[in-house]
């Protein structure tokens, strides 16, 4: 009887330890997933963004501030996933030379853990400056 409650105990205790194992798998997972989606949707979207009429007539790069957060949001949406919701935020995003600080918190689904309510909130900060070197 008692290697019965025994074999009981340890299921439950492996039980519980993949529900854990479960819930950091997702959060570490959208994390670093969140992280490389913002880095290069910022640096596709700087490239895109760039004045090249200005760059013809002057020489130096310049971004176009309207035309970056337009790139930006399409090329983010495009590759996030449907079950988070995302919240961008744009801090400085200068025009020349190009520099932008975006920050992006998704919001993952309500884990219930013995009747804790449990949620948690990813946030990616990236600051990018678009350099451009001459060959020579």
């Amino acid at each position: 009887m008692k290697w019965s409650f025994a074999g009981v105990g340890l299921i439950m205790i492996g039980l519980f330890g993949i529900i854990i194992i479960m819930l950091f798998n997702e959060i570490t997972v959208s994390n670093e997933q969140d992280y490389y989606t913002l880095k290069d949707a910022a640096e596709a979207a700087m490239i895109e963004s760039i004045d090249v009429t200005y760059y013809r007539l002057t020489g130096e790069i310049k971004m176009v501030q309207e035309k970056f957060v337009e790139n930006f949001v399409r090329r983010f949406a495009e590759s996030v996933s449907l079950n988070n919701t995302y919240t961008v935020e744009f801090y400085d995003i200068y025009e020349a030379p190009p520099k932008v600080s975006v920050r992006v918190s998704s919001d993952t689904n309500t884990f219930n853990i013995f009747g804790d309510s449990t949620s948690f909130d990813v946030v990616e900060k990236v600051d990018a400056i678009l350099e451009v070197g001459t060959q020579g």
